[in-house]
C-alpha cells in the first residue's frame, strides 16, 4: 500500500479499449413504465435536487462537491485514500452520506429518464456530473478510492448508466466532445475494476462486502469486454461468488449476518449479477441458484400478511442501484416478484402482491405475462415455518388474513464470524404482527458512526423485546461493528400444531457474571382463545435486576391497565398482562433520552419516539416470568374498554 502511494504500484497505463465486441443488455428501456415519474425524478436531479438518507430535496448543486458530507459540511482531504480514517467524523463528516451521494445512484434516474425521452439534456446533465467526477476524483486519491466495496457499486451504477444510454455505440459518443468523454470514463472503469481486484475484503470485511465487490467486478467485466484483463475480472469475481454466497447464507436461507437488510441487499446484487450473466452467456451453477430461491422464502416467510418484514440486525437502506421511482416500492415484494418470474413460484407471486418498475426494467417486457401467468390460487403460505440454522421460528395462524397472528422468535447467532459486525443483542427477542398490523417490533438501526450513545442502544438487548439482567446487554460491544463476547442462543423446543405453536430457546449471556444466570423462554400460542403466554425462566443463586422490555409499533397507542398494558392500533386491542413479583415496576417510555428508551428507526438516520414498556424488578434465586398476550377481547372486555379508555378505539391517533 505504502509503495502504490508513492506510485510505485498501481499506475500502470490503461490499455486500449476494444470496442468491437457487444455484450448484451441486462437492463432494459423498453419497460413498460409511467415515463413521468423517471422525469420528474430526473428533473430534480438536473436541479441539483438530492435525497441522501434523512437529507430530503436538499441542494447539493448539480455537479455536487463529490468529497464533501453533504450532511455535515466536512470537506475530506484529498490524500491517498486507502490511508484515511473514514470512521473519523472530524476528518470526514459522516462517510455513509459522502459514500453515498458518489455511488451516483441518480446517474441511473437519468439514464432512464433519457432513455424514456430521448432528451439529450438529461445525458448532458450525466456528463458534467462524471467530467466533474474524475476532476474531483484523481485514482487512488480520497475517500472515493478508500473502498473496493464503494468502487464496485458504481460499477454497477455505472454499467446500468452506459447501457441506458446505448452503450459504447450510442450516437451520444459521437463527434469530438462524446469521444472525449467515452474515452475517460473506459480509463476510470478500467481503474475502477483494477482498484477492486486488488483490494477484495478480508478476514473480518469478508462478508456483504465481499459479495459487492465480486458482483461488481463481475458485472464490469461482462459490460466492458474491452480489455484482456476483462476476463481475468469475469473469472475470479464469479468464483468468490459461487464461493460466498453458500458460506455467507445458510441452507436455510438465513443470511449469516442476521440482518434482514443486508439480506436484501446480498440479494440485490446476486440476483444483478445472476441476470447479467445470464444475458451473456454466463450461467451460475444450480446451488447458486437454489440458495438465492431458499433465501427468497425467508423473505417471504417472515413478511405478514401487511408486507411488513421485522427490522433484525442492522440496515442502512443502501441500495445496489435504483431502478424504481415512487414511495411505495417496497424493496422486499420486489425480490419476490423477480424470485417468482426466475423460478415459477406461484407462492413469491401471491407474497409480492404485484409486479413493481425494478421487476420490469430487469425483466423486459416480457414480465407481464410471466408474471401473470403464475398460478398463485391455493399457495401454500408461509413458505416455512422454522429456520433451524438461521435461528428463526415462526409461530401463527389465519395467515395471510384479516386476523392473521404472526410471531416471530429469534433464537439465532449473534452475527457472522468472529466481530458478528451486523448483529444485535437479541437472544430470544420475538416481534408481533395482527392482522399484517405491527404491534411488537424491532426498533431498526439508526445510525452507525456519529452518534455513539445511539449506536449502543439500537443494537442493545434493552432495545429488543427480551429479557435483560443487571443493565448489561447479552453480548459485550467492542466498537461500532464488533462484539468481544457474543451469546449463544440455542432452540431447544419447536413444535407445532393445530390448536397451539410452542418455542423454548435459552441462551448464555450472562453466564460470565459473578453469579451466572442462564435465561429460558418459552412461547406458545394458543390459536382457539388467540392468546400468547411468553414463560421466562431465569436460573441464578444469588440477586439481580431483571427487566423485560415490549417495543410497540408508533402507531400503536399503549395504556396502563391492572396487571399490565392495553395495546391499541385500527380499532384493535391487544391486552399485556405482566409478570407478578415483589416490587415490580412497569413504566410506559417514550422518546427519552436519559436513559434512552422509546424509539424507533424506521429509516437510516432517522428516529421517532414509540411506545415501550418496560417491567423491572430485583429478584433472588430462580424465578418463573409468566406475561400473557391476548390478541383480541376477552368476551365482554371491549364495552368496559369503551368506557373506560374510549381513545384505545380511535383509529385516529
Amino acid at each position: 500500500m505504502h509503495a502504490e502511494r508513492a506510485g510505485l504500484l498501481g499506475s500502470e497505463t490503461v490499455p486500449s479499449p476494444n470496442l468491437l465486441a457487444i455484450p448484451r443488455p441486462w437492463v432494459h428501456a423498453t419497460a413498460r413504465v409511467d415515463p413521468s415519474r423517471y422525469l420528474a425524478a430526473a428533473d430534480r436531479i438536473a436541479a441539483g435536487k438530492l435525497d441522501v438518507f434523512a437529507l430530503r430535496n436538499v441542494d447539493l448543486g448539480s455537479p455536487p462537491r463529490w468529497n464533501r458530507d453533504p450532511k455535515t459540511g466536512v470537506e475530506a482531504p484529498l490524500v491517498f485514500g486507502k490511508l484515511l480514517d473514514h470512521r473519523n467524523p472530524q476528518l470526514v463528516g459522516d462517510i455513509k452520506y459522502l459514500w453515498e451521494v458518489n455511488r451516483h445512484l441518480h446517474l441511473v434516474t437519468l439514464a432512464q429518464a433519457y432513455a424514456l425521452s430521448g432528451n439529450v439534456r438529461y445525458f448532458n446533465v450525466i456528463r458534467q456530473h462524471l467530467e466533474s467526477w474524475f476532476a474531483e476524483c484523481p485514482y487512488r486519491m480520497g475517500l472515493n478510492w478508500s473502498s473496493a466495496l464503494e468502487a464496485a457499486i458504481r460499477l454497477i451504477n455505472w454499467s446500468v448508466t452506459w447501457q441506458l444510454l446505448g452503450a459504447a455505440r450510442s450516437p451520444l459518443f459521437e463527434g469530438a466532445e462524446g469521444a472525449r468523454l467515452r474515452q475517460r470514463w473506459l480509463e476510470s472503469i478500467y481503474q475502477h475494476a483494477q482498484f477492486v481486484r486488488g483490494y477484495f475484503s478480508g478476514h473480518s470485511s469478508a462478508n456483504n462486502h465481499l459479495i459487492g465487490e465480486a458482483a461488481g467486478l463481475f458485472i464490469a467485466a461482462l459490460a466492458w469486454p474491452c480489455w484482456p484483463h476483462a476476463h481475468v475480472w469475469l473469472e475470479e469475481a464469479k468464483a468468490i461468488l459461487e464461493r460466498e454466497i453458500l458460506l455467507q447464507n445458510a441452507p436455510d436461507g438465513v443470511n449469516r449476518e442476521q440482518a434482514v437488510s443486508y439480506q436484501q441487499f446480498e440479494l440485490d446484487l446476486l440476483v444483478l449479477a445472476l441476470f447479467a450473466g445470464k444475458a451473456n452467456g454466463q450461467t451460475f451453477s444450480a446451488a447458486f441458484e437454489s440458495r438465492i430461491e431458499v433465501m427468497m422464502e425467508y423473505l417471504a416467510s417472515i413478511m405478514d400478511a401487511g408486507g411488513n418484514i421485522s427490522m433484525f440486525g442492522d440496515s442502512d437502506d443502501s441500495l445496489v442501484v435504483r431502478l424504481a421511482q415512487g414511495g411505495e416500492h417496497c424493496r422486499y415484494r420486489s425480490l419476490l416478484a423477480v424470485g417468482a418470474i426466475l423460478f415459477r413460484r406461484g407462492d413469491f407471486k401471491a407474497k409480492a402482491d404485484g409486479l413493481d418498475d425494478k421487476t420490469r426494467w430487469l425483466l423486459d417486457e416480457d414480465a407481464n405475462a410471466a408474471f401473470q401467468g403464475l398460478d398463485d390460487k391455493g399457495a401454500q403460505l408461509p413458505v416455512r415455518r422454522a429456520f433451524t440454522e438461521g435461528g428463526y421460528y415462526i409461530l401463527g395462524c389465519d395467515f395471510e388474513s384479516e386476523n392473521e397472528i404472526r410471531l416471530v422468535a429469534d433464537a439465532g447467532p449473534l452475527g457472522y464470524q468472529t466481530i458478528a459486525a451486523h448483529g444485535h443483542a437479541d437472544a430470544l427477542a420475538f416481534t408481533l404482527s395482527v392482522g399484517g398490523k405491527e404491534f411488537l417490533i424491532d426498533p431498526g438501526t439508526y445510525a452507525f458512526h456519529a452518534q455513539g450513545p445511539w449506536r449502543s442502544y439500537f443494537r442493545g438487548t434493552a432495545a429488543h423485546n427480551t429479557l435483560r439482567i443487571d443493565g448489561k446487554d447479552q453480548s459485550q460491544p467492542g466498537g461500532d461493528f464488533m462484539w468481544l463476547r457474543k451469546a449463544n442462543a440455542q432452540c431447544t423446543l419447536w413444535r407445532s400444531s393445530d390448536d397451539r405453536d410452542v418455542f423454548e430457546a435459552r441462551h448464555d449471556g450472562y453466564a460470565h457474571l459473578s453469579d451466572p444466570v442462564e435465561h429460558r423462554r418459552r412461547i406458545s400460542l394458543d390459536k382457539r382463545a388467540r392468546q400468547v403466554i411468553i414463560e421466562d425462566t431465569v436460573l441464578m443463586s444469588g440477586t439481580h435486576e431483571i427487566e423485560l422490555f415490549f417495543h410497540c409499533s408508533e402507531q400503536c397507542r399503549v395504556e396502563p391497565a391492572p396487571g399490565g398494558c392495553l395495546i391499541s392500533r385500527d380499532g384493535r386491542i391487544l391486552s399485556l398482562l405482566l409478570p407478578e413479583a415483589p416490587g415490580a415496576i412497569t413504566r410506559i417510555h417514550c422518546g427519552e433520552l436519559a436513559p434512552i428508551s422509546g424509539w424507533v428507526s424506521r429509516r437510516f438516520d432517522e428516529k421517532r419516539p414509540t411506545p415501550t414498556i418496560a417491567w423491572r424488578a430485583r429478584l433472588a434465586g430462580d424465578v418463573v416470568l409468566r406475561s400473557e398476550i391476548a390478541c383480541s377481547d376477552p368476551e365482554g372486555l371491549r364495552p368496559a374498554l369503551l368506557k373506560e379508555f374510549p381513545a384505545l378505539l380511535r383509529s385516529d391517533f
